[in-house]
């Protein structure tokens, strides 16, 4: 690059006596200039390299028992539990916004929470009624269920809890327990895949349950579903609005650690992702998606699958309550948040922020 530098008359200009007696020439010899593709609008388009648009999205819905049911969630302004009959008039909504696809989370009534769980694969439960009138009324759209137990469990655990401890043995605590967890996520999934899901999504982080649903679901005749892996899910301090809404925040001691992932962790989601693949995994998750989007970029650098990222509760909350307050403009944020999901490599986006972000783009 080569400056020719001029001088200054301050006769000719009368605000020469404030500027250096020599400048650079204002026409530098460069041989790039990034900021040509910058200049129009039409250029910022057509050099733009991610592209975020309706059909990346998921929007999560919270469902609850009754009808006509419309409750806000008070941390996720903008969310409600909704039951059956209102969450189809929404999703006919997002259908002619152009999202593809939902996901759904039940909110379970206290009296029916049991240590086991058991509520997960009751047939007339909340979450397959749901799928059934939704597959009624709109059967193009993709719907994915959760697979979880947290919702069912009077623990608020995503795993069955036994006291594994033996005779003499001081430390009594009780524990989250794999291989039972898993045998009862399978009953789970079959339970869903009856009622019409398209695809279900394992949440637990329970090591081998991919394996054991994908070989259920197909000798029970269900190899068109889907496999949705959470599989890099972290123990995340960004889940607290999501356990408001249903309600299923830990009890009893226990926290999710020994089965979440240490969010001081990248290589772990890269071993924990292909093991799921290996398995069976259609898609694979990573969960939350902004602090973690190194994880998502490293997970889309290592695989062929499509991966989802999830924008959780913590995420979306915290731009609502920021724009609520006048320190941020919420809108062009959601959006520039949601774009850098994408371009980190997430092909699948799940946000609350579905609806409204795909009516603006």
């Amino acid at each position: 690059m080569g400056l020719r530098p001029v001088d200054v008359d301050a006769a000719d200009n009368p605000e020469a006596s404030m500027l250096p007696k020599r400048i650079p020439m204002s026409r530098l010899s460069l041989v790039e200039r990034p900021r040509r593709l910058r200049r129009t609008d039409a250029l910022r388009r057509m050099a733009r390299e991610a592209i975020l648009t309706p059909a990346d999205l998921v929007q999560p819905f919270f469902i609850v028992d009754g009808k006509g049911v419309r409750e806000p969630i008070a941390s996720m302004p903008g969310q409600h539990r909704l039951s059956i009959d209102l969450l189809i008039e929404e999703v006919k909504v997002l259908r002619s916004l152009g999202v593809p696809g939902i996901a759904l989370f039940p909110k379970i009534d206290d009296a029916k929470k049991t240590p086991g769980g058991e509520e997960a694969w009751n047939d007339d439960g909340l979450a397959p009624r749901a799928l059934r009138a939704l597959k009624d009324a709109c059967p193009e759209v993709m719907v994915i269920g959760d697979i979880a137990l947290d919702p069912f469990t009077s623990t608020g655990q995503d795993g069955l809890t036994e006291d594994t401890s033996w005779p003499g043995m001081k430390d009594t605590t009780p524990e989250i327990v794999n291989d039972p967890t898993v045998a009862a996520l399978v009953k789970q999934a079959l339970c869903e895949a009856r009622a019409g899901v398209d695809v279900v999504a394992p949440s637990d982080m329970m090591d081998g349950r991919i394996g054991a649903i994908r070989q259920a679901l197909d000798e029970a005749g269900f190899e068109r579903v889907c496999i949705l892996s959470y599989a890099a899910k972290y123990a995340s301090a960004f889940y607290g609005p999501f356990r408001d809404a249903l309600d299923s925040a830990p009890r009893g001691g226990l926290d999710k650690k020994t089965y979440q992932m240490n969010p001081a962790n990248r290589r772990e989601a890269l071993r924990e992702v292909r093991l799921d693949i290996a398995e069976g995994a259609d898609m694979v998750m990573v969960k939350p998606a902004l602090p973690y989007l190194d994880v998502v970029a490293a997970v889309r650098d290592a695989v062929d699958v499509p991966v989802a990222a999830y924008h959780v509760s913590g995420e979306y909350a915290m731009l609502k309550a920021a724009a609520a307050n006048g320190w941020l403009d919420g809108d062009r944020c959601m959006l520039e948040s949601l774009l850098s999901i994408k371009r980190a490599g997430a092909d699948v986006i799940l946000t609350y922020a579905a609806r409204e972000v795909a009516a603006k783009l």
